[in-house]
């Protein structure tokens, strides 16, 4: 029963997260507005574009990585029956493998993709089984 529980908790946290994700992708551009033609939403768009990005453009599409992956985590190491920390990083690893294809998918400045990969993911995996309360 322990294994059914940790199992679903992975699916429960991988898909919390992926919510948090595409609703912060989604929503964050009324926030934080892309440069005027571009649509966030298509990498065709983003690619033609890219020179038009500054800094805070950056802000959202890390925080949806950021956030997603650590409400992912806490979720998994809530619901998990052992292995709290085990489950909140393989959420981590899950998002990170997403970041490294992402990274090849959409275009981006190197700075943001190696700062997004550092500490996007695995480190939120982490923040997120400790903010859990579920540490032994």
């Amino acid at each position: 029963m322990k294994v059914i529980r940790n199992i679903v908790s992975i699916i429960a946290g991988v898909s919390i997260g992926m919510a948090v994700n595409m609703g912060l992708i989604v929503y964050g551009s009324g926030i934080i507005p892309p440069p005027e033609g571009v649509d966030p939403m298509k990498a065709d768009s983003i690619s033609e574009n890219l020179h038009l990005f500054e800094i805070q453009h950056f802000i959202t599409p890390f925080l949806a990585h950021a956030l997603g992956t650590l409400v992912g985590a806490i979720a998994a190491s809530w619901v998990s029956a052992s292995y709290h920390l085990r489950c909140s990083l393989i959420i981590g690893a899950f998002f990170l493998i997403g970041g490294i294809a992402a990274s090849f998918m959409i275009p981006a400045p190197m700075w943001f993709i190696v700062f997004d990969l550092m500490v996007a993911y695995l480190p939120m995996g982490w923040l997120g089984w400790k903010l859990s309360g579920k540490e032994k």
